[in-house]
């Protein structure tokens, strides 16, 4: 479909749960609320297939599944079958912080899963326990390895750039592509949620880490992406820059989101939400809201200009 601003939207990004099994210092609180009556409830992955079903009648081409952690909901290789096979999605991807991704991969894989983004902050194991509160990054690394030993059609690792905190590894993680053939994608820090405690201490751009390393070679784009891609002489691998806030992409992005309680969101930092687990049950009806939720897409976000995002929600409420 193309929006009320000539954009193409082919992309939803799918929250599968607000839980997660790491607790990262710009992503979670410490201690979370413990679920009570009052929490709404989370999709079922049947609720997700029609959705899914339904985006795919609208143009969706492309769907990313999040969390939280996605890889803790039970039955998830059976939703990216059903991805496949009934919404005939060819691109299908998940984003996860990698801990239990090792066990899980093949059967991902057989099912019709072909992108993977692993969330990843350090290369130091006592880092990596900080920053997480109590990750194990050696499970992260070898659910890296077997990814690439299976042949999907992408591995990329997402950094989330923390000035003070890992701007020491940036060259480490550039490193990464001469060993692996693997995008390392560097993302500003936003002021979301608990992000919006480390912002003004800890946000650094793009443009720094570019500055520091003049050696990585501007790559020529081929497909539409929120990175721009760098390369090392002789690598095999790729450096991405995701910059929403010193170089915002508004006018070329082409998602939509779905919150894990079953609400569309038109852009990551509106608070505008729009319900549609009440029409799960008709076709009809719930077309129309994804389409709707879709017009209703804005044309650009304004963090840059206050430093803060509009949505009451924190990231892991909504889908990295």
């Amino acid at each position: 479909m193309i929006d009320n601003h000539g954009r193409k939207i082919n992309y939803l990004r799918v929250s599968l749960t607000d839980k997660c099994n790491l607790r990262c210092i710009y992503c979670m609180p410490e201690i979370c609320p413990k679920l009570t009556e009052e929490n709404p409830p989370q999709m079922k992955i049947n609720d997700v297939i029609k959705i899914v079903n339904g985006a795919s009648k609208l143009g969706i081409e492309k769907i990313r599944y999040t969390g939280g952690e996605p890889l803790i909901v039970k039955n998830i290789d059976r939703l990216i079958y059903e991805t496949h096979k009934q919404a005939k999605i060819r691109d299908i991807a998940i984003t996860t912080n990698g801990i239990f991704l090792e066990d899980a991969i093949y059967d991902l894989k057989i099912s019709g899963l072909n992108k993977v983004n692993i969330s990843l902050d350090t290369l130091k194991n006592d880092r990596y326990k900080k920053i997480t509160r109590g990750g194990e990054l050696n499970k992260v690394f070898k659910a890296l390895e077997k990814c690439l030993s299976l042949g999907l059609k992408s591995v990329k690792i997402n950094t989330v750039l923390l000035k003070g905190i890992n701007d020491d590894e940036i060259i480490d993680f550039i490193s990464l592509t001469k060993k692996y053939p693997i995008d390392v994608r560097f993302i500003e820090l936003m002021p979301l949620g608990e992000g919006i405690k480390y912002y003004d201490k800890f946000f650094m751009t793009s443009k720094e880490v570019l500055e520091r390393f003049p050696e990585l070679i501007r790559e020529r784009e081929n497909e539409i992406s929120t990175a721009e891609l760098y390369k090392l002489k002789d690598s095999i691998g790729k450096v991405g820059f995701i910059s929403p806030l010193s170089c915002k992409f508004c006018d070329s992005c082409n998602k939509i989101r779905l919150t894990s309680e079953g609400k569309m969101k038109p852009c990551l930092h509106s608070d505008e939400e729009i319900d549609i687990m009440t029409y799960l049950d008709n076709e009809e009806k719930l077309l129309d809201k994804i389409r709707y939720s879709i017009m209703e897409k804005p044309k650009e976000h304004h963090i840059e200009e206050v430093h803060k995002t509009n949505t009451h929600r924190m990231m892991f409420q909504i889908g990295g």
